[in-house]
């Protein structure tokens, strides 16, 4: 399973940003339950990840903490094996590194263990 992460950068406050997670060797849109999700890593709290947003494959369902809410969008293309974590109004509090990861099995929080993660993706958001 690869999850390689694209689309990190600099941005200004109240910019925009879209990542990109392309999934290979895992059967994302096809049956069963699974789930992709976006984790985050915030410098200085290297043992904190925190969740972001999820997808479940199954049903579509989508799950984001309180604070990217109305801001960020979580999606997929199958067809691409694809999933975007769109950004917008991007705050200082947003900077971290963003990590790509997948798990078989649907979630509906982010106390769910995932399974497979990617290398991560900085985002930097200067004020």
């Amino acid at each position: 399973v690869q999850l390689v992460e694209s689309g990190g950068g600099l941005v200004q406050t109240g910019g925009s940003r879209r990542l990109s997670c392309g999934v290979s060797g895992f059967p994302f849109g096809s049956f069963g339950d699974h789930a992709i999700a976006y984790f985050r890593q915030i410098p200085g709290k290297e043992r904190e990840r925190e969740g972001v947003a999820v997808i479940n494959n199954k049903n579509g369902a989508t799950y984001y903490v309180d604070s990217v809410k109305g801001r960020f969008t979580i999606s997929s293309d199958i067809a691409e094996n694809t999933v975007y974590l769109q950004m917008n109004n991007l705050k200082p509090d947003d900077t971290a590194v963003y990590y790509c990861t997948a798990r078989w099995g649907i979630v509906t929080s982010f106390d769910y263990g995932m399974d497979f993660w990617g290398k991560g993706a900085q985002v930097v958001v200067s004020e």
